[in-house]
Formats: structure tokens, sequence, C-alpha cells
């Protein structure tokens, strides 16, 4: 079947360019600032039987035939324009985890913002990176195919005006973590009507960068880095993985935490470092010891390693002067049982208050000691079963996953006959396990307290599209309003995606200036998929577009918009 050519053909342009009339249509209709440039990327994204990450025929999701996807490199405020061409036999969306999309969730790439990309065309996403600094990744958001692939790094760099608080490495390296399973993506979605599929499996192995560990019989390759002796080194981990967290660790070696989802931390030397699933790092390595090969490491949380051991990543750090392989054993890390180290670690990772970031004017001017909170929503997820079928439920409420984009029948029939705003309840239980089409009330430029209760017995994860927040606290048992007092409101980190330790509450606060439809999720993808989230409508009635962008000229219909009708284009129109 052809490919559809879904935008202008002037804007489907493959590589990293900069094109001054493109430039100059864009400083108008975005509004730009000074040295932002466009970069132009051609993605042909189709499933390949012949990767193999591991020795099982399975069908594996490639970018440009590249398992994990290519690197999305850009600076502060550059427009990333990805013209993405379906080869699949299904529908696809991509999301780009923690880029806030400012003013623009139109460009988000969920369910409830886009219609996906139909089999045999293709879209353009248009999105900035306003505002922003640090380590994120892409990952393909619908019909379980994060399972496959698909997903790759995004780096966001600072503008040369603003300074960086740590000297230039030497080089950077992106290390995309996460655990991976043998089946076939749609077999396993097929089977999540099981209950022991949908909540008691594992996967199988540990890949990085999609390879399996080192040593292990089901691969043929193994991940490396090469390094050179007094040299130090940006190593940017995601846990690109659909379900374990994992403790990552390199042997011989320390690391110097800087960054965390575009937050600059306070610079803290660790032996080991826990990353959860959808949060990315970047860490400091200096290549201070002889030269040899020294494994790296990255073991499940919450599983015995010794029993699972193909779940233990493993890679290789080499010395450009080394001859031999890497001794064993592998370096210890803590307990994986041990939640106290878990929890005091999250702690102890504080926002820098004194450097800048994206601008140059401090972190710590954005501070929460004094701010009013105008909502709290406190959100339980548990397991229910609904009409004979397992599903995830937060405060007893599926996500119930419709044809319609939420956004576009906001924007075009202010969610009639789509969704019932605030039905779903922000906090309290419901009596019965139910779906819903869960959205609800953001107060626009509120600041807004989330409560993270998990009641099930694995570290989850929660991540806000849209926004970055403020990590105030953590707890075990149920949280109350007098748990408050417990909270750090001088220095929390700020990032994207936070964990939930099992039996325990995690407290965060949003102040919610970016106006849309924005996506709050588990980023365990089975909880997603089984219909834990919700989607937080931020609105403004002023359509300014300096406040929120009007549609893009290629906005997709589906549901029950299926076709562009001259009306619905004129209803779309400020």
């Amino acid at each position: 079947m052809p490919f559809l050519c879904s935008v202008p053909t002037t804007m489907a342009f493959t590589g990293f360019h900069r094109y001054p009339f493109v430039h100059l249509v864009l400083i108008g209709l975005f509004a730009i600032t000074v040295n932002a440039i466009d970069i132009f990327l051609e993605w042909n994204v189709a499933l390949d039987s012949t990767i193999q990450p591991v020795s099982q025929l399975q069908p594996v999701i490639a970018i440009n035939g590249l398992f994990p996807g290519p690197l999305i490199n850009t600076t502060t405020n550059d427009f990333v324009h990805v013209n993405v061409f379906n080869n699949l036999d299904e529908p696809l969306l991509f999301t780009w985890n923690g880029i806030q999309q400012r003013l623009n969730s139109w460009q988000d790439g969920v369910s409830g913002t886009n219609c996906p990309i139909l089999p045999g065309t293709n879209w353009t996403y248009v999105f900035q990176t306003k505002d922003q600094i640090g380590s994120f990744f892409y990952f393909p958001s619908i019909n379980f195919q994060k399972a496959a692939g698909g997903f790759g790094p995004i780096r966001v760099n600072n503008r040369n005006v603003i300074a960086v608080p740590f000297a230039k490495p030497d080089d950077e390296f992106d290390l995309l973590v996460g655990d991976w399973s043998f089946d076939n993506y749609k077999v396993t979605r097929s089977l999540m009507t099981d209950p022991t599929i949908a909540f008691d499996s594992i996967p199988n192995i540990m890949l990085m960068n999609g390879k399996p560990p080192f040593g292990n019989p089901q691969g043929k390759a193994f991940e490396s880095f090469t390094v050179t002796q007094g040299n130090v080194y940006r190593f940017r981990i995601s846990n690109v993985g659909t379900t374990l967290s994992f403790n990552f660790r390199i042997q011989n070696h320390r690391m110097l935490l800087v960054e965390t989802e575009g937050s600059y931390t306070n610079q803290t030397i660790l032996d080991s470092l826990d990353v959860h699933v959808g949060q990315s790092y970047s860490v400091l390595v200096t290549a201070n010891q002889v030269d040899a090969d020294y494994f790296i490491v990255a073991s499940p949380k919450l599983l015995n390693a010794t029993e699972f051991s193909s779940l233990v990543g493993v890679g290789v750090l080499h010395y450009s002067n080394s001859v031999a392989q890497p001794v064993g054993p592998l370096p210890t890390g803590p307990d994986p049982f041990d939640i106290n180290f878990s929890i005091d670690q999250a702690k102890s990772i504080r926002w820098n208050m004194t450097t800048g970031a994206a601008r140059p004017n401090p972190q710590g001017t954005f501070n929460v000691t004094n701010v009013t909170i105008s909502q709290t929503f406190i959100l339980q997820n548990s397991e229910g079963v609904i009409k004979g079928s397992p599903h995830v439920v937060v405060n007893n409420v599926s996500y119930l996953t419709i044809d319609t984009p939420l956004k576009l029948a906001d924007q075009l029939v202010n969610g009639s006959g789509v969704y019932q705003l605030d039905a779903f309840p922000v906090q309290s239980v419901n009596l019965n396990a139910s779906f819903g089409v869960s959205v609800v009330t953001g107060n626009h430029k509120g600041w807004i307290e989330l409560v993270f209760k998990n009641n099930l017995e694995f570290i989850d994860s929660w991540h806000l599209d849209g926004f970055g927040f403020y990590v105030v606290g953590f707890g075990d048992g149920d949280w109350t309003a007098a748990l408050r007092t417990t909270y750090n409101l001088f220095d929390p980190v700020v990032r994207s995606t936070v964990q939930v330790y099992p039996g325990g509450w995690t407290a965060v606060y949003a102040f919610l200036d970016n106006p849309g439809m924005w996506n709050l999720r588990s980023q365990l993808l089975k909880n997603w998929f089984l219909g834990q989230e919700l989607y937080i409508r931020v609105h403004d009635n002023d359509p300014n577009p300096a406040k929120e962008r009007p549609p893009p000229e290629n906005l997709l219909f589906c549901g029950i918009f299926n076709q562009s009708s001259s009306l619905l284009e004129h209803r779309l129109r400020p």
C-alpha cells in the first residue's frame, strides 16, 4: 500500500538541517527564541524478525532498521520534526517521555491526545524542547508495542550561553536498560485476559541497548563502552523496561550523580543507583582504574538475582588499552529486597538549587516552600476484576481507552458524548471496580498535590505528561494530611516519573501552568495497558495561542470525527 503523505512535502526531510525559509515561518508561528534551530528526522518504523536481541524468533519494532531507535540530539528550544512512516500492520503512536510539550499537548502522542498513525501512512510530529534540558527517551504508546521495542534516547543539551554545573565530559553514552520477554508482544497482549499473565508473569531477560547480558547463551553480543584512562564520561541511563526496577553499578568505579529527567541534582557520589521503570539519570564516571575491562551491572529489585540470573543485565566498560576480558565476580549491590536502602537513596536525591538549567536563573528560583495547594488527588492502585477480566484500577476505576482522542473531542464538542468531566473520584475509592473514561479538571496555574498509594506487591512508577513534578515525600502505609509535616519542601528534585514502593505512598507537587489534556499513568506496561491511567484537563478559556497552540495543520481525525470535513476544519480554526 503506498504511503499517504499527511504533511506538506516541504517538511519531509531526512537528517539534520537548517532551513532559513522554514525557520522564518516558524518564528511567526511559534514565537521561538534566538538560536533555536529545526531538526528534521524521517523514521521508517517496521517489524524486524532478523534483529533477534535474544535467540528467539520474535518481531522487534525497529526504526530505520535500528533497535534501539536513533538518538534525538537537541538543544533547549529547538524544534524537532519527526516524520513517522508506519510500516507496521496496526496503528502506531510515539510519545516523548519527559518532553513537556509546552502549550502543545497535540504532539504528546498518547491515545487521549492523538489519532493513531494508520498502517501504510505517515504523520509528522513537530514539537519544541522548550525551556528544558536533560535525558529522556521515546517509545510507542499504544497496542502494547513498547514490549517489542521502538524506544530510543533523547538528549536535550544546554544552550551555549547557559553554564553546565560540571566540566564537559570527554564523551557521552546513552544506555537504555530494560527487561525483555521472549514472547511475541501480540501474543502477550492477547493473553492479558488471563490473571496469571496479567498479574504474576515476569520478563525473561535484561537488555542493555538491546543486547543480552555478557556471557548469556541467549545472545550473540553484549554491550560494551570503550574509555580512555583518565577521562570522564557521562552515562545517560534510562529504564526502558516494562516491569522491573533495577540497581545500576560499575565494577571498581564510583558514579557522580548530576541530572535526572531535566533537573540538575546535588552532586552525590554513589556506588550504585536504583533506576525505576520510565526514569532517566545522568552520572559521570571517571576512568581512574588500571587498564582492564570491568563489568557494568543492572540487577532487578525485589527478585532473587541467583534464581533469575538472566534478569541481571551485564555489559562491559572497556579501557582502550585493555587486552583481557573482565574478571568476576560481578560487583555486588544492595540487597534487592532492602526497600529502606532504596527509599533512603530516593530521599537523598535533591535539586541543585544554585545552578541554572534551561534558563540562566538558578533552579532554586522555583521553590515550593510557600506555595498554596489548590487541589489534592489521592490515587490508589489495586487489582480488580471487571466483567470477568483482570484489570488494574485507580480508586477502583480502570481507564477505558476509546477511539476518539479526548483532546480532539475537547476542541470540537467540549468533550460532549466522549467523556464526562470530573466523574472520576480523586480523593475516594469507589465501592465496585468499573470502567471509566477518567478526565479530571486541573486548575490552570494552580498547584496540585498528587499522592500515589501503591497497594500492590511490586514497585510502581507514576508519570505525568506535560509537567515536571516536585517529589516532596515518601512514606509507608496509608497517607494522611498530618504526614505533610514530613515533606521536603526546601529542595525536592523535579522530575516526570516517580517510584511508589509496595504498601507505601509518594507525594508530589506540580504547577499546572501548561494548558492541555495530559496523561497521568503507570509506567509499568501491563498496569498501563490494564487501565492504570487518567487524564488531567488543564484549560484556559483564552484562545490566545501564546497560552495554548492551535491544532496542527496536519491534524488527524478518528473516532466520532472519522474524516476531516470542512465543518470540522472550520471549528478547529480560531
